[in-house]
C-alpha cells in the first residue's frame, strides 16, 4: 500500500505533500501513523518542513465511515493517534509551515494548526464542522485555535461549524499569509529552494 503523502526534497529543507487517490486528502488511521513515522524522521534531519496538499484540498480531515465504525474505546485510541501526530509536528526542532490551498476542515484544520506558520491561497477555506455531525475534534484543535484568535471566536466557530474563508482567516490571525502562491512564499520565507 502506497503513503498518502509524498516527500519532494527542497535545498535545505523538505516538502511533505498530502496525496490520496480522490484528492480530499482524509487524515485515516493508517496515514496519522505512516506521518508520525515520516514527520520523526524528518525531526532528526532539523531541517525546515513544509506540509501542503492540492490546489482543492489540504486536507478534510478524518475520514468519517472510519470514525463511524469505531467503538468507545477505539475512538479514544484514534484521538489519541491524532493527538501524537500534532503533538510531533508542533514540537519538531525545525519550522514546520502550513500551505493551504482549497478546503482545510476538521482535523485537516489541526493539522494545519499544529505548524508553527500556516499560508493560504486567496480561495483557501477553513472549518471545524464536527458540530454539524455531533463530533468534536480530539485532535488538539480546540486548544491551539483559542490561543491564535482567542476562546470566544474559536467556540464560535466550534459551535456553529462555520466556515471561513482565507480573508477571514487572516484578519481572525488563523493564518499568517495570503498569496497567490503560498508554497513559493513559505519556501521564500523559509530561505529554502
Amino acid at each position: 500500500m502506497s503513503r498518502p503523502f509524498k516527500i519532494e526534497p527542497l535545498n535545505g529543507g523538505r516538502l511533505l505533500r498530502l496525496t490520496s487517490a480522490d484528492g480530499m486528502n482524509r487524515l485515516t488511521h493508517s496515514c496519522m501513523l505512516a506521518l508520525t513515522e515520516t514527520v520523526r524522521e524528518l525531526a532528526s534531519r532539523d531541517q525546515p518542513l513544509i506540509i501542503a496538499g492540492n490546489s482543492n484540498f489540504f486536507s478534510v480531515g478524518a475520514d468519517l465511515n472510519e470514525i463511524s465504525r469505531l467503538s468507545g474505546p477505539e475512538a479514544y485510541e484514534f484521538s489519541k493517534i491524532g493527538q501524537t501526530l500534532m503533538n510531533e509536528i508542533e514540537h519538531f526542532p525545525a519550522p514546520v509551515y502550513a500551505v493551504v490551498s482549497g478546503h482545510c476542515m476538521g482535523g485537516g484544520l489541526d493539522l494545519a494548526l499544529a505548524c508553527h506558520r500556516r499560508f493560504a491561497a486567496p480561495h483557501a477555506l477553513f472549518g471545524h464542522r464536527g458540530a454539524a455531525l455531533g463530533l468534536v475534534t480530539g485532535w488538539g484543535g480546540t486548544q491551539r485555535l483559542p490561543r491564535l484568535i482567542g476562546r470566544a471566536r474559536a467556540l464560535e466557530m466550534f459551535v456553529a461549524a462555520e466556515r471561513i474563508t482565507a480573508k477571514q482567516a487572516l484578519r481572525m490571525g488563523v493564518v499568517d499569509v495570503v498569496c497567490p502562491l503560498p508554497e513559493k512564499q513559505a519556501v521564500a520565507r523559509l530561505g529554502i529552494s
